[in-house]
């Protein structure tokens, strides 16, 4: 391995590359306007379209509500920074580490999503760990792996342990730590971590009503797994989804509305 960090000088970017860009500063757009952001901690990346090599991640010490198509950072596996028009942010090594093992391991995955929420920590420091109390939870009754707690993930050997706790699921709860999605594309990464976000909600209202709780019966819980593995209903073609794909373009007109300086 190279040494970390080290840059290079600034690639050409294709039109793939620019879109893709365009779609991870929304998404960090959108993790702070649904109140998932932790001021310039945690990291979203994405894989660089027809490359297994290079990902975009964001500059650390930039608020999300400040990360810009052209801000973002081009690295590799090995810790190489490619691309960095930031003179004076670098990257966070906790990031590297994390999606860099993702993104080595995982080529079906092109976006990891990272987040450090009071409801996310708060279920990740339950021995019960997220339960299906209710539809939205149900989505990951069978897809959400859990990885012990190691301490801050700087260390490089933890990553063969979180690409095995992550297996072929698309979600993560990392234990008194947070939590982590991941998709074909940014789409997908985002509106799993939505969801799995607004279950880890639902979840801490329920424990907090000093009730008992109705458990829903397990062949029902597996059956509305199976059926939120993928979008419920097809599209106009007949063919189903992934998940993010129909949200997408909506979440993408609402930030144009708000403030479309995400595309820069």
């Amino acid at each position: 391995m190279q040494a970390l960090f080290s840059s290079r000088s600034a690639p050409v970017i294709s039109d793939a590359e620019r879109q893709l860009r365009i779609d991870l500063a929304a998404c960090y757009r959108l993790v702070d306007l649904f109140g998932m952001s932790d001021m310039i901690l945690n990291h979203i990346s994405a894989r660089v379209p027809g490359d297994d090599v290079h990902f975009l991640i964001n500059p650390f010490g930039m608020m999300y509500e400040e990360i810009t198509a052209s801000s973002l950072i081009k690295i590799d596996l090995d810790g190489n920074i490619i691309h960095n028009p930031n003179t004076d942010y670098t990257i966070n090594l906790a990031g590297y580490v994390i999606h860099s093992a993702i993104h080595g391991a995982r080529h079906d995955v092109g976006c990891v999503l990272h987040t450090h929420t009071p409801a996310g920590m708060a279920v990740s420091a339950l021995e019960c760990g997220l339960l299906p109390l209710n539809q939205t939870a149900m989505r990951f009754a069978g897809g959400v792996g859990y990885h012990e707690f190691e301490g801050v993930a700087v260390d490089t050997d933890e990553r063969r342990r979180l690409v095995s706790s992550l297996g072929d699921k698309d979600a993560l709860i990392l234990r008194n730590h947070g939590l982590l999605t991941v998709g074909q594309d940014v789409a997908e990464a985002f509106v799993n971590m939505q969801r799995l976000e607004r279950a880890c909600q639902t979840q801490l209202l329920t424990m907090s009503a000093n009730s008992p709780i109705h458990m829903p019966p397990q062949a029902a819980v597996d059956k509305a797994y199976n059926q939120l593995r993928r979008a419920p209903t097809p599209d106009i073609h007949g063919n189903f989804p992934p998940h993010g794909r129909r949200e997408w373009p909506a979440l993408l007109r609402m930030l144009d509305r708000r403030d479309a300086s995400y595309r820069d």
